[in-house]
């Protein structure tokens, strides 16, 4: 079998398997490559079973809660994964996972320096001058003509804490009574990290931007090009029949309660005109968003799958006041025939389409948010065009590019 007709050796890596949107990313990545292992730094046992049981974990899988405190753990456990027997490792990494190292040099030895210029030996196993058997150990060994493993990196976003929202996360680090401790730590850290962080975004040879707001961030922190490929996104499940016909609700907000997801100026919004909003979730945030709710705010807490697509199918407009490197929740309100109303800025700038698939309102303040409810005329938005836009992140579009780009990184370097 030549060297072209070989199957095709793959792994993938991403920072660590807990849930959200990167998640999905790696399970997309998983179909594509159902028998790659998934190299990460944590795992949870229903992710390890949704991956059917390739994930490879390590020393840190046992750390419990310090793991989270410590980057350099994990990126000393992920500078050190060997990745010289495959051909293409993909990282998915919006933290440590990028600064893997493939095809690292090894070593020359007297040998192989003799080998380089000509020289006869006669020990055994060591080959003669001008063969061409000669030249290839050369290469083999040093890797100059060999075949090197390609690092297609997947870039969820520059990492947060130490660049987009290092303030963000200095005010909320997200460790509760141990936030004091979590701040020092951070800010005495974040200059070394920082620069290995900006070392380790030039390892990847290629660069996939979930969005063009982090294609944008890319350059701008890295340094780097990359091209957009938007994350995969379930949309078919939001469209079903029998939430197409739902009457609307009033407007909705939903996702994980946190300060940076600026659910606040949606509840301090709807309190001041008097409209209803339903609130689905929960998280860090939850009792101060209470303390700011009126009478015409409901909190629904976390709900199942199925209440999910029928509260999103029965919404006047999504509000999305956060600014996200992406933003899945918009997409799928979008996919039930549901309208969003956007901050202008991040991810929503590659989907909300004003008078199609929703508004914009211009600043992170609750009056403009206002100005942009009382505005707002549902009548004019069409559930198939809302559908046919959300049909555009789908998981098949998403594999589809992937490969395409995969296959051209390949070909070139044949």
């Amino acid at each position: 079998m030549s060297t072209a007709d070989k199957p095709l050796r793959v792994a993938i890596v991403h920072d660590w398997l807990l849930g959200g949107g990167a998640e999905l990313v790696v399970e997309q990545l998983h179909k594509l490559y159902p028998e790659a292992p998934i190299y990460t730094s944590y795992c949870t046992d229903e992710w390890r079973k949704r991956l059917d049981g390739k994930v490879i974990t390590g020393w840190l899988q046992h750390l419990g809660a310090i793991r989270k405190f410590i980057p350099f753990l994990r990126i000393l456990w992920f500078q050190n994964l060997k990745f010289d027997d495959y051909d293409l490792v993909i990282s998915s990494s919006g933290a440590e996972a990028k600064g893997i190292r493939v095809n690292k040099k090894p070593k020359k030895s007297f040998s192989d320096l003799l080998a380089a210029l000509g020289a006869r030996e006669h020990r055994k196993g060591v080959v003669h001058e001008g063969t061409a058997s000669a030249e290839r150990n050369v290469q083999q060994r040093d890797g100059s003509k060999f075949r090197k493993t390609l690092h297609v990196n997947y870039c969820h976003a520059p990492t947060h804490y130490y660049w987009s929202r290092y303030d963000e996360y200095m005010a909320h680090p997200g460790f509760g009574a141990l936030d004091p401790l979590a701040r020092i730590g951070l800010k005495l850290l974040a200059a070394p990290l920082r620069r290995w962080d900006l070392k380790a975004a030039k390892r990847p040879d290629y660069i996939i931007a979930n969005s063009t707001h982090i294609q944008a961030e890319i350059k701008k922190y890295y340094g780097r090009d990359s091209t957009v490929v938007f994350p995969p996104i379930d949309t078919a499940r939001f469209g079903k029949p029998e939430n197409q016909e739902l009457p609307r609700s009033g407007f909705q907000i939903s996702g994980r309660q946190t300060p940076y997801k600026r659910f606040d100026l949606a509840v301090q919004a709807c309190t001041e005109l008097g409209l209803q909003l339903r609130v689905i979730g929960d998280g860090p945030d939850h009792a101060r968003l209470v303390s700011l709710a009126g009478p015409t705010v409901t909190f629904l807490g976390r709900v199942s799958d199925a209440e999910l697509e029928k509260e999103f199918g029965s919404a006047t407009a999504l509000v999305f006041p956060g600014l996200d490197d992406f933003g899945i929740t918009p997409v799928e309100a979008m996919a039930a025939g549901t309208p969003v109303i956007a901050y202008r800025a991040g991810g929503s700038l590659d989907y909300v389409v004003p008078g199609q698939t929703g508004e914009f309102f211009a600043e992170r303040i609750v009056e403009s948010l206002k100005t942009a409810l009382l505005s707002f005329d549902p009548s004019t938005y069409q559930r198939s065009v809302l559908q046919t836009k959300a049909a555009e992140f789908s998981p098949e579009l998403f594999r589809t590019k992937l490969q395409s780009i995969i296959n051209d990184q390949l070909g070139a370097r044949s």
